[in-house]
């Protein structure tokens, strides 16, 4: 004897089964257009202890022996603060854990975000070495059935300068060739599992991927909402293929936690959605990110921010150098200016001796306040570059914190590129950082913190934790307690999200910060793919995306640069103050083009004409779905004169293609084919250029 379970909102609905000898399985996911069966055999809840492990060997987070026996207890609903929520409670009694699925669903979004609540109710303890987050097969829609081979993998990787780089590839092939398991009366044992270790949540795989059906129109897609170790892994099985998400293991991340009696653990929480395709099940991503995010006024004002960085004063600001770039940033309409890395430095030397924060003397003569006061005269918030979670080796903040505020290894604190790493959990360490910016915001008035991350200490610390991976695990949740209690006292302060680049773009972070800074990368020709890119792993409008042009550079070469950071959050550098009035007339027309569209941007979903960006392909365009227009941009790298977009949701439909930016530049020609849904795109000429255009239905 069975039950069964429906629950949802008006977008998602999904449905749980039950009985006497089985634990609760999801069963079925129902969304507009899309509904998906799935098979009863799969436990939602799997997780893995020292005494009780899977049952059948193998490193899988799926198939665990607690997994099997737990028993439905109870399950309650709620509806509060915009979300919709369920907890099913069940119970393994030879193991005396309590183990609760945790879901809820935003109002109005087709996605549901899940994580697992562990109490032990025994009297021994037990040691935890993994738990999923979630688990399901992949299924079939309603009116078809499983099939693993028809199934293709969406996945990214990064590395430093080469943030987002996707591939679509099949799942049957080298990762699963076709085995015969079935003749053995066993599940296989192996797994395509992708993993990130340390707390660089995207500096090599991303936690954001997908599953596509090549012949039915159905997709999954998730994300893991976790500021370090994580992992995320496909099978084969006899009946279909599963999907599984986690934080830190044992095998992969050194990660287990004793529970005691009344001992609590509460896995990372990650997000799912599906829909008919991969560019649906994005869109869907996309508005549950808005729905989940930390509530601050700069979500929708979206502040045009110059920094001093990038292809500019790299990390050597002085008065000098900055008072004529503030003035310019100012005339051609920017909104935050942001001295960058430096500002701390005597010696011009300092990346080790980082982590004390305050202001150089021998760089700004009459003081940093005198130049916070130029750009607040100017009518620009002033924002400061920080590394708060490290302290060079040379840094007197060495000295003066106690060693157990910093991550160690058997009793010796680690080192990396010639950083200690802070060790969140301590409150040394959060009251220094509480000094550091309270008095960076109160003294001097500072509005805006780049918040950068440049080292990775590894798999964790051993102090006061059961192991190396629970120790990070901790400190990672600190750290994301530090970052609400600084925006819980300085609700307006504005904070990007940076780590060398892009290295640590998960939503656990995004969800509080309000931009990410996409790369380090300098080559404007090489920006295009990682920009167009990056609204896959985040919130387009997030999305701050380097636009640096150069006196150095030709007219088309400076749109092509700012036109890389149009469709995101505009962050600009360069020398403005040393442009041509034809050059600085060009940043002031894309700072006040993206004035006009950045309302359109906090609410569009993206989409890709040209397909996902391949890292050399020599054109790459970024769209976003607006409430009445699309938005495009489209980057010529290769000086080839013509390319083809295609717009299959706009097929015949009379379509008007206006140019956003530039305008004052050579136009392009657009030839639209209603029937085909495609529109042909040719440059002025064949040299290296880039335009933002505007798709409405011509009435």
């Amino acid at each position: 004897m069975t039950q069964r379970l429906t629950w949802g909102n008006s977008a998602l609905e999904l449905s749980f089964q039950w009985g006497v000898d089985l634990a609760v399985r999801l069963v079925g996911v129902r969304t507009k257009g899309t509904e998906v069966v799935l098979n009863d055999d799969f436990p939602f809840a799997e997780l893995v202890t020292a005494d009780r492990g899977h049952t059948m060997a193998s490193d899988r987070l799926v198939h665990t022996s607690i997994g099997e026996a737990l028993r439905y207890v109870s399950h309650t609903t709620s509806t509060a603060d915009g979300w919709t929520r369920l907890v099913i409670e069940q119970r393994d009694v030879a193991s005396g854990l309590t183990v609760e699925i945790q879901l809820g669903v935003p109002d109005g979004i087709p996605a549901v975000k899940s994580t697992i609540r562990v109490t032990n109710t025994s009297g021994t303890p037990v040691v935890l070495r993994s738990i999923a987050s979630f688990a399901t097969r992949l299924g079939a829609l309603s009116t078809g059935t499983a099939d693993f081979g028809a199934w293709q993998l969406v996945s990214g990787e990064s590395d430093w300068l080469g943030e987002g780089r996707w591939q679509t590839k099949s799942l049957r092939g080298h990762d699963f060739p076709v085995l015969g398991q079935q003749l053995t009366g066993h599940d296989p044992r192996g797994e395509h599992a992708v993993v990130s270790t340390g707390t660089w949540s995207s500096g090599k795989n991303l936690p954001v991927g997908a599953v596509v059906r090549q012949d039915v129109p159905l997709a999954w897609a998730w994300q893991i909402e976790h500021n370090g170790a994580w992992r995320w892994e496909i099978g084969e099985d006899s009946v279909d293929g599963y999907l599984a998400l986690s934080g830190p293991t044992e095998g992969d991340h050194g990660f287990t936690r004793v529970l005691r009696t009344g001992d609590i653990f509460e896995t990372v929480p990650v997000t799912l959605t599906v829909a008919a395709n991969f560019i649906a099940a994005v869109g869907r991503l996309t508005e549950y990110r808005r729905a989940a995010r930390r509530k601050h006024p700069d979500n929708e004002t979206l502040g045009v921010v110059f920094n001093d960085y990038m292809n500019t004063l790299d990390g050597d600001p002085t008065t000098d150098k900055l008072m004529p770039l503030i003035d310019a940033a100012a005339e051609v309409g920017c909104e935050f200016f942001c001295i960058d890395a430096g500002w701390y430095d005597e010696t011009g030397s300092w990346w080790d001796s980082v982590g004390e924060w305050l202001p150089s003397s021998t760089r700004f003569p009459g003081g940093l306040g005198e130049v916070i006061g130029h750009i607040r005269s100017k009518g620009m918030v002033p924002g400061l570059w920080l590394e708060p979670e490290v302290v060079g080796v040379r840094s007197p903040m060495a000295r003066r914190l106690p060693k157990e505020a910093f991550l160690q290894r058997n009793g010796t604190r680690i080192v990396e590129h010639q950083r200690y790493h802070l060790d969140m959990r301590h409150p040394a360490a959060i009251a220094h950082l509480n000094q550091v910016v309270d008095n960076l915001v109160n003294v001097y008035g500072v509005g805006f913190f780049k918040l950068d991350y440049n080292i990775d200490p590894g798999a964790g610390t051993d102090v006061d934790a059961d192991s190396v991976g629970s120790g990070l695990l901790d400190h990672n949740r600190a750290h994301l307690d530090w970052l609400d209690a600084v925006l819980d006292r300085y609700p307006g302060l504005v904070l990007e999200n940076c780590s060398s680049g892009a290295m640590r773009m998960d939503f656990a972070m995004l969800s509080r910060l309000q931009m990410q800074s996409t790369s380090d990368q300098q080559d404007p020709l090489k920006y295009p793919p990682i920009a167009a890119a990056a609204p896959v792993s985040m919130l387009p409008e997030q999305a701050a995306n380097w636009a640096y042009p150069q006196p150095e550079m030709n007219v088309e070469e400076v749109a092509f640069a700012l036109a890389t950071g149009l469709l995101g959050r505009f962050y600009l550098s360069g020398y403005f103050n040393r442009m041509s009035a034809e050059q600085r007339s060009l940043v002031a027309e894309a700072v006040t083009a993206y004035k006009g569209i950045r309302s359109e941007i906090s609410r569009s979903v993206p989409f890709w004409p040209l397909g996902l960006p391949d890292w050399t392909a020599p054109w790459v365009a970024l769209g976003l779905h607006g409430e009445s227009s699309e938005l495009v941009t489209i980057w010529n790298r290769s000086g080839e004169l013509e390319t083809v977009l295609r717009l299959p949701d706009l097929k015949d439909v009379d379509l008007l293609v206006e140019t956003v930016f530039p305008r004052t530049l050579a136009s392009w020609t657009f030839q639209w084919s209603r029937a085909e849904g495609t529109l042909a795109v040719r440059s002025a000429d064949a040299v290296v250029g880039a335009r933002t255009i505007r798709l409405r239905a011509r009435h």
